[in-house]
């Protein structure tokens, strides 16, 4: 029988790759990034933990996303 997956600890989950085009134009708080998107500030958490988003730590422990792949993603195709 296999062992079932603890609850507690999280899977390891696949992160957005950072290319050197996103951090072209600086890195965005999730405040802002949610306000780009009409979304909740815990919303974009959740994108960044989930790895749909890429997000860097800052030392305090806060979320900065790069402002290139926000608007890359904003723009019409």
């Amino acid at each position: 029988m296999l062992p079932m997956p603890s609850p507690l600890r999280p899977t390891a989950r696949k992160r957005a790759p950072i290319t050197d085009d996103d951090l072209v134009g600086g890195l965005l708080t999730t405040g802002e990034v949610a306000r780009l998107f009409r979304v909740d500030p815990k919303t974009v958490c959740r994108w960044a933990d989930q790895g749909r988003l890429p997000a860097i730590r800052t030392p305090g422990g806060q979320r900065r996303v790069p402002a290139g792949f926000v608007h890359r993603h904003l723009s019409p195709p």
